[in-house]
């Protein structure tokens, strides 16, 4: 494959509002540049996938400059709300869409809203030439949901970058989650499962957006827990290091998620996860090579398991000793970002010879 073109939502950079797509899609084009592509990045402006018409018409601009037979990789958030712009453009390009989380499937939306954004999102996937996953489990649901044909839709889980082991506090109280501040990510379920845990020694730190979902944050920051459960904000680089580096267990109660990149993040560092049993989270925290699990799953939604779970981990020593062995194990087993990029340049060398 010679140049490649990746069309990105224009905040792929925003240190103020990271998000696990888009440390995909920039970790995937450093990747494969370092593999040797010629990657040419275009970064559209708009409020995907809902844009305005000017954004539209720029999208649909940018599309139309590029050379017939062009390889074209579109993060689906810009691509999947608008078949109008893509579906034309397929037809002379060598279109592939990464999908991270199907538009339907984020919370809070009303179900008239869900069924329009599903109608689009299959429009587009039909379309297009290729379609990336970032989970078995998400290829899955495209493929039964969208009623795609298999053969087009391909699995590239994210990678991750190796680390040091944190060596965890004796009584495994600190806690933290890392995820935008949303619905979705449950922050929410976790302050009320914590209302109950009063009696035990804890902290909890609530790491990442807080401007996406005003009302939400606002909520959040009414709770009764003082001091002990924070909200601290994005961090990125060494800062997100030190908060790994200092946890004791990572806690993430979503509703929804297509992978959970942050859950690998943890494992990296040798800490234990917390999680939802929900879409593809127990296949990302997956098993140590001795079969041990290294972490918990509970069911989504439900305060009562996610507060009981956590009694377990703050008063079971022998429980905490096992999770942290597993979790060590597992680290071992995590694929880096190279591997990632040269999965999804073969994927994309592969359809544009079958073209």
């Amino acid at each position: 494959m010679n140049g490649l073109h990746v069309v990105l939502p224009n905040d792929i950079d925003d240190l103020s509002a990271p998000s696990g797509g888009n440390v995909y899609d920039r970790r995937l084009c450093d990747g494969l540049t370092a593999t040797g592509v010629e990657v040419h990045e275009i970064a559209v402006r708009g409020n995907w996938p809902r844009p305005d018409t000017e954004a539209r018409k720029v999208l649909g601009r940018k599309l139309a400059e590029l050379p017939t037979g062009s390889a074209v990789l579109l993060d689906g958030l810009v691509a999947c709300g608008v078949p109008e712009v893509i579906v034309p453009a397929a037809q002379r390009l060598s279109i592939a869409v990464l999908v991270h989380l199907p538009l339907a499937d984020e919370t809070g939306l009303s179900p008239s809203l869900a069924t329009e954004l599903d109608g689009l999102e299959r429009e587009t996937l039909r379309a297009v030439d290729a379609v990336l996953a970032t989970s078995d489990w998400a290829a899955r649901r495209l493929i039964e949901h969208h009623g795609l044909d298999p053969h087009r839709v391909h699995v590239v889980p994210p990678g991750v970058d190796k680390a040091d082991v944190a060596p965890g506090s004796l009584n495994g109280t600190h806690l933290v989650c890392v995820a935008n501040v949303t619905p979705r990510k449950g922050q929410g379920l976790l302050a009320d499962a914590l209302k109950s845990l009063s009696d035990l020694p804890w902290i909890c730190e609530c790491v990442g957006a807080i401007r996406r979902e005003t009302r939400y944050v606002e909520r959040l920051r009414r709770h009764t827990l003082g001091d002990r459960f924070t909200l601290t904000g994005p961090r990125t680089g060494e800062a997100l290091e030190a908060t790994y580096a200092a946890a004791d267990l990572l806690v993430l109660p979503s509703r929804a998620e297509t992978y959970g990149m942050v859950v690998t993040e943890a494992l990296a560092h040798g800490v234990p996860v917390l999680a939802t049993a929900v879409d593809a989270l127990p296949d990302t925290l997956g098993q140590a090579p001795d079969g041990s699990v290294p972490g918990m799953l509970v069911p989504g939604d439900d305060v009562s398991a996610l507060a009981a779970a956590l009694r377990r981990w703050l008063t079971e020593p022998e429980l905490r000793d096992r999770l942290r062995a597993s979790a060590r194990l597992r680290r071992e087993t995590l694929t880096g970002w190279d591997a990632t990029a040269r999965g999804v340049a073969a994927v994309l060398l592969k359809e544009r010879t079958a073209a």
